[in-house]
């Protein structure tokens, strides 16, 4: 067996032995809890045949949308085969949070060394924001996977000399996060355009020349962008179909971004807020009918208030990035006796402490990459004042004191900020976790800006920034043209 092969599977052994001890602990006394009722509701109905359907106190059933149907699915398998209890929920949550440290693994054995891509591996693995919330019958841990799964397919398909298999894999694996969590969709032509848009080299070595080959990347770019989001679009189609005829109005995934959109019109801490139900909207109960009539009136909100909304975002970020938090609360809301509140704090801190130094360690390596010559012989890297390396060094260096002495946010944002500073043809030329941290971070921020904010929406973020931390390109020094 090979070394390379031997880190994966040490990766993969730690991961899913500490996430299975999570589960150990929790079994019989962590039950569903918050939006996990739900999931865990949803999940058994499917699981005895019953259909994605809601039963109301008054004895009447029906078909719901409003929370999204790939986790549910996912676990009513589970519970289909082993039973409705929780704790098979939870062993489906340890084996994707067990890939996930795989696949950055394998995202960073592609750029740096065998031993730093096991400890990224590892420090996925491990991460003390991520392991306890195995626990969780919840659905940001499992995007958390499989996104950095796609990114892995991804910077195959960057490597393939026929890609075509890797992106369709990745668009499927996009396809099952967007029906997780239909925010992921945003992020698939991202991952298409970043596998196919870049310089390819010859046998010998020698860069296509910019000139000639500028077009041809464009079309690569775009081709690959197109096939993994439409083979992501194909995978959500039945469901979408399934809306359209059952729920009076077509959905992509589910029929909640009015209610969030109104949320994010009313909350005063960034967060979440118990809704206002609009005065437009009181006779309204069909559930799609609900949430347009929310989302309508939370537009017109917006139109006549625009600053006051705007005004929203900073507290919105905050909530999302400063501290994720998620399993601390919880554990600590599913049985407060078995996590108690002291555990509660202890948990952050330490998952806090370990986020900011890796964040930190994410920083640095953007502070220190250089930025290879433009690949064809003879020629020089082009520079704006933007990709001034001073430019970069200042943005990591602005982010390096946020960690110890401002609140996360300003961190996570100075990190996207310097990969962007490297300019494009850097981006196109560096590891695909490079750019894709940037997208993962900015396409984050910019969702619960627009909607509301909580720390475990900022949960996707921690793999990127973890691997990047031991980003160490082979080829970062400048080779000198003769």
């Amino acid at each position: 067996m090979t070394t390379g092969r031997r880190g994966g599977l040490v990766v993969a052994a730690v991961g899913l032995a500490v996430r299975l001890a999570v589960v150990a602990w929790a079994a019989g006394t962590i039950p569903a809890a918050a939006d996990g009722t739900y999931y865990d509701t949803l999940a058994a109905r499917l699981a005895e045949g019953r259909g994605y359907t809601w039963l109301w106190p008054d004895g009447a059933v029906t078909y719901a949308a409003h929370y999204p149907v790939g986790y549910p699915a996912m676990v009513a398998l589970g519970y289909a085969v082993f039973g409705a209890t929780p704790v098979v929920a939870m062993v489906l949550n340890a084996l994707f949070g067990a890939a996930a440290g795989v696949a950055a693994w394998s995202l960073v054995a592609k750029a740096s060394s065998p031993r730093l891509a096991l400890a990224a591996g590892l420090a996925v693995a491990l991460h003390p924001a991520l392991v306890p919330y195995t626990a969780a019958l919840m659905t940001e841990g499992v995007t958390t996977s499989l996104l950095v799964v796609a990114a892995a397919l991804a910077a195959h398909a960057r490597d393939a000399d026929k890609p075509l298999r890797w992106l369709a894999l990745t668009g499927l694996v996009m396809g099952v996060a967007t029906l997780v969590r239909p925010q992921s969709l945003v992020l698939a032509p991202v991952l298409g355009w970043l596998a196919t848009a870049r310089e390819r080299r010859s046998a010998l070595g020698v860069a296509e020349r910019s000139d000639a080959t500028g077009g041809k990347r464009l079309r690569r770019g775009v081709l690959g962008a197109a096939v993994v989001s439409l083979t992501t679009l194909a995978v959500c189609a039945p469901w979408t179909a399934r809306n359209c005829s059952r729920m009076e109005r077509c959905a992509l995934v589910s029929v909640n971004g009015g209610w969030n959109l109104a949320i994010g019109t009313q909350t005063d801490t960034g967060g979440w807020h118990e809704l206002a139900v609009p005065e437009a909207c009181k006779n309204v109960f069909q559930e799609a009918a609900k949430d347009e009539c929310f989302g309508r009136e939370a537009k017109k909100e917006i139109l006549r208030h625009p600053g006051a909304w705007l005004a929203r975002a900073p507290a919105k970020l905050r909530v999302t990035f400063d501290y994720f938090g998620a399993a601390p609360w919880y554990l600590h809301t599913a049985n407060a006796e078995r996590f108690p509140y002291g555990a509660k704090v202890a948990l952050g801190a330490i998952e806090t402490l370990a986020a900011r130094l890796l964040l930190a360690a994410a920083l640095v390596t953007l502070f220190r990459m250089r930025v290879a010559d433009g690949g064809v012989p003879g020629q020089r890297a082009r520079m704006s004042c933007w990709t001034s390396p001073w430019v970069r060094k200042g943005l990591a260096a602005v982010g390096l004191i946020a960690c110890v002495l401002v609140p996360g946010t300003v961190g996570y944002l100075a990190l996207a900020a310097a990969i962007l500073a490297l300019g494009w043809r850097a981006l196109e030329r560096a590891p695909l976790v490079v750019p894709l941290t940037a997208a993962v971070i900015l396409t984050t921020a910019l969702t619960h800006a627009v909607f509301f904010g909580a720390g475990r929406y900022g949960l996707v973020v921690v793999p990127f920034v973890a691997a990047l931390a031991f980003v160490r390109p082979r080829n970062e020094r400048p080779t000198r043209q003769t």
